[in-house]
């Protein structure tokens, strides 16, 4: 059983509570053990009452539980400087990060990041299954090789529609094509 740190907005609960929930549950669905209850159990107020020993002795808990995981995964619809700070220490721990993100642009600081073990993935209700599942592959060594290139806006622009309209994940749309011309020059 694979363990996942699952990490998201406390305060952008509010708005995306049911996202995080869908996202959690279908890990859990995957045989994933999922680490989340600091997210989903605590409430603003809780935190900002702390006291200083039991921040401190979260932080440390915090650690164990990502460097303890093989994997994390975050939803990141909502800005969060706490999230921030959990994907960079998961960077710094080697561990791949599936990041999620429902609505406008990915997060500006790791949209571009050139690191092979993150991965930023805008989702619908449609495509999560389908993307979790792909990264769960990666994550266990089952995919064949993960393949990276940049592309002009334009195109990326006509990618991100037709992934829309079509309700999958942009890498699937890809794969479709590439699979249709293989067979066409057989």
């Amino acid at each position: 059983m694979m363990k996942v740190y699952f990490t998201a907005s406390i305060i952008g609960k509010k708005h995306y509570l049911h996202n995080y929930l869908k996202i959690i549950d279908h890990l859990k669905e995957k045989d994933c053990q999922v680490i989340s209850d600091h997210i989903i159990s605590s409430t603003e107020s809780e935190i900002r009452m702390e006291k200083k020993e039991m921040r401190l002795k979260f932080h440390k808990q915090l650690e164990n539980w990502i460097s303890g995981s093989d994997f994390v995964v975050a939803e990141t619809s909502f800005p969060s400087i706490s999230v921030g700070y959990e994907i960079s220490l998961a960077l710094h721990l080697l561990k791949p990060i599936l990041i999620l993100y429902s609505i406008g642009d990915p997060p500006s600081l790791l949209a571009h990041h050139a690191e092979e073990k993150l991965i930023c993935e805008k989702y619908t209700t449609y495509t999560l299954s389908e993307i979790i599942d792909d990264f769960i592959n990666y994550v266990q060594g089952t995919n064949d090789t993960r393949f990276t290139f940049f592309i002009t806006s334009k195109i990326a622009s006509f990618l991100e529609k037709v992934a829309r309209r079509e309700k999958v994940p942009k890498s699937v749309y890809l794969r479709k094509l590439i699979e249709e011309d293989m067979k066409n020059h057989q």
